[in-house]
C-alpha cells in the first residue's frame, strides 16, 4: 500500500541578488520559493511518495504562486489554507570562500503566522496518512503556532503516524531557553529527531566533545554520546544527524550518522563545492523519511539520506530536484560527476 507523508509549516518567497552579489550591489532580486518542510514535501514527491503540505496562505496571486511552485512537482496542496495578508520573506546573500551567507527575514505577519488552531482539522488531515514531519521553525514563530504543532503531534501519534522532526534552530526566531522549552514539549511525540552539528546543543545543551564547527573539526565519538543522548532524554527511535565540516562558504565536508537506539551507522563522507547550501537540512530529511519508508537497513538509509542532502548543495534554489535513481547511484559510490549520455 502507498505511503502518505504529511508536512506542515511555512513557505516563504525567497529573494536573492544574482549569483554572488552582495546586497547592496543588487539592483534585482531573483524570485524562488522555500521552506523547511515545503522543501521536505518536494523532495519527497520527487521520490514518487504521496506527500501534502499544510500552510495557510494569502488568496492574493503571490500566494498562489507559491502554491502553484508546490504543485508544479506533485505536492497534494489541497489541505492548505487561504487567508491572511502576506507571505513570509527571506533575503539570501550568497556567500563565497571565506565570506558568509547572510539572510534577512521579513516574515512577521505572515498568513501562517496569524493562524488560528480552528484553520487545521488534524483529525481529517491525517486520514490515511502514515508519516507526520514538521520542523523547529514553525513553532518558533509564536506561540500559538507552537500550540498547532502540539496539537498536530499529539493527534499524529493518536492515529498511528510516525512523527519526525527538524530540530532546526534559528537564533533570529527565538532564543535558546524559549527553544528548549517549547520543544523538549513537542519532542515527547517525536519518533525520528533530525539535527545538523550543532542544534542539539543550541536547543537542548546537549554538546559533541572534541567538536569546533567554526574549524570543520567534528568528533564521532562526540556525536555518537549527543545521539544517545537525546534518544535517552526523549525516547526517540531514531536520531539522524548531519555532520557539516565547514571549510568555507564555497565548500565543506558532508557526512551523516543514524542511531538506531543500539547501534551506530556513518554515511561516506563527500567533498562538496557549493552552488546553494540553503535546503540541504531539509534534503537529508527527506531522503531519510523516504528511505525509512521503503524499510531501507540502518546503513542504506544514512547513505540515501546523506547522498540527496550532497546532491542539493548542486542544485540551485530551497528545493532538491534528484530522482531516487540519481540518488542511489550516487550512494552507491558513483560521484564521477561525468556527462550522462
Amino acid at each position: 500500500m502507498a505511503k502518505r507523508v504529511i508536512t506542515f509549516g511555512e513557505i516563504m518567497l525567497r529573494l536573492a541578488p544574482e549569483g554572488y552579489y552582495r546586497f547592496v550591489q543588487a539592483n534585482s532580486f531573483g524570485a524562488t520559493y522555500g521552506g523547511g518542510e515545503a522543501n521536505v514535501a518536494v523532495s519527497l514527491a520527487n521520490f514518487g511518495i504521496d506527500t501534502a503540505f499544510v500552510t495557510k496562505l494569502p488568496a492574493h496571486e503571490i500566494g498562489q504562486a507559491a502554491v502553484n511552485e508546490l504543485r508544479k512537482f506533485g505536492v497534494d496542496t489541497s489541505r492548505i489554507v487561504r487567508g491572511g495578508n502576506r507571505i513570509g520573506i527571506y533575503f539570501l546573500e550568497k556567500g563565497a570562500s571565506q565570506r558568509p551567507s547572510k539572510v534577512i527575514y521579513d516574515r512577521a505577519h505572515s498568513a501562517i503566522a496569524e493562524a488560528s488552531p480552528e484553520d487545521f482539522d488534524w483529525n481529517e488531515i491525517f486520514q490515511n496518512a502514515d508519516w507526520f514531519h514538521f520542523t523547529g521553525i514553525t513553532p518558533a514563530l509564536n506561540d500559538t503556532l507552537a500550540a498547532i504543532c502540539l496539537d498536530a503531534c499529539k493527534k499524529a501519534k493518536e492515529l498511528g503516524l510516525t512523527v519526525s522532526c527538524d530540530l532546526n534552530y534559528r537564533n533570529k526566531l527565538w532564543s535558546r531557553e524559549k527553544a528548549g522549552q517549547v520543544m523538549s514539549e513537542l519532542c515527547k511525540y517525536v519518533d525520528v529527531c533530525i539535527a545538523n552539528e550543532e542544534d542539539a546543543a543550541d536547543v537542548f545543551g546537549i554538546r559533541a566533545a572534541n567538536t569546533d564547527v567554526t574549524k570543520g573539526a567534528v568528533s564521532h565519538e562526540g556525536y555518537k554520546d549527543v545521539a544517545k543522548q537525546l534518544a535517552g532524554r526523549f525516547g526517540f527511535s531514531k536520531v539522524a544527524i548531519t555532520l557539516r565540516e565547514s571549510l568555507s562558504a564555497s565548500d565543506n565536508n558532508w557526512a551523516a550518522m543514524l542511531y538506531d537506539g543500539t547501534e551506530f551507522y556513518f554515511s561516506k563522507k563527500y567533498a562538496v563545492h557549493i552552488v546553494d547550501r540553503v535546503g540541504g537540512g531539509d534534503s537529508f530529511g527527506g531522503g531519510l523519511i523516504y528511505a525509512c519508508l521503503n524499510q531501507y537497513d540502518p546503513q542504506s538509509a544514512i547513505e540515501f539520506a546523506a547522498a540527496a542532502s550532497c546532491l542539493k548543495h548542486s542544485v540551485e534554489g530551497d528545493m532538491n530536484m534528484v530522482s531516487v535513481s540519481e540518488v542511489q547511484k550516487l550512494a552507491g559510490g558513483d560521484g564521477s560527476g561525468r556527462v550522462q549520455r
